[in-house]
């Protein structure tokens, strides 16, 4: 049974979070999915969803086996306690696929690193579009 494990903020879900998703659960059996709570977003805006209900938004997609908020002191607690075989990225997420393998294994979890790639954009494939097209129409008005 290989276990996947993908994480985000998952802030106003669109056709990206569901290809990062769909793509992430065909390398695997079972789809865990870890949302990062909103005080542990740091490298882009806060979300404008509480984090109870954009973790019920990821619960309710249909390839998703499992999901739970992150930890707020320990970012690697609830990887460990999921034990994947593999940690999926987003084609944009932050994170260094080499550094975030080095810091896996430090931490005693043993899975390969897999970047999902971005074959098929669209103009409102990203939180941020799709914030910024909203600004637009009420700028307009």
């Amino acid at each position: 049974m290989v276990r996947v494990l993908a994480t985000g903020t998952f802030d106003i879900l669109h056709p990206g979070h569901v290809k990062y998703l769909s793509e992430s659960k065909r390398l695997g059996d079972d789809l865990f999915v870890i949302v990062a709570r909103e005080e542990m977003v740091h490298h882009k805006p806060k979300p404008f969803l509480p984090d109870e209900q954009r973790l019920a938004m990821v619960k309710a997609l249909g390839m998703v086996d499992h999901a739970v908020l992150g930890d707020v002191e320990n970012m690697f607690r609830p990887v460990r306690e999921i034990s994947p075989d593999i940690v999926t990225l987003g084609y944009n997420q932050h994170f260094d696929e080499e550094e975030l393998s080095g810091q896996l294994e430090r931490e005693g979890i043993h899975a390969r690193v897999v970047r999902i790639s971005d074959s098929k954009q669209c103009k409102l494939c990203s939180t941020r579009a799709i914030i910024r097209r909203i600004q637009g129409i009420y700028e307009r008005e």
